[in-house]
């Protein structure tokens, strides 16, 4: 199985720029051995289940929540059963048919 997962998150109540709050949870998902991409608007973090992905989304709750009053996060979830490795493919084969995109 393979779980895509989409997410941000970030407190509210820290002004304008909160990367120094993202940059946390980012580590801890770097430490945790998932296989993430960074993008602009968020984090896809791939995993074999979706508890594993829920507990990505809680472990950077943790570590938001005794920082801040109020914190955000939308996320957005594909899983697809007897398929791994689509973090990259779905890229992959977007870029079979156009040829390669920016990065």
């Amino acid at each position: 199985m393979s779980v895509l997962l989409n997410f941000a998150m970030f407190p509210t109540d820290k002004g304008d720029s909160v990367s120094q709050y993202v940059s946390q949870l980012i580590k801890n998902i770097d430490q945790s051995g998932v296989t993430y991409k960074l993008n602009p608007m968020g984090t896809t973090i791939e995993t074999a289940t979706m508890a594993e992905a829920l507990a990505i989304v809680q472990q950077s709750y943790d570590i938001l929540e005794p920082i801040s009053d109020r914190v955000y996060c939308s996320i957005n979830i594909d899983a697809q059963k007897n398929k791994v490795g689509r973090i990259t493919g779905k890229i992959a084969s977007i870029e079979k048919k156009i040829g390669t995109v920016k990065k």
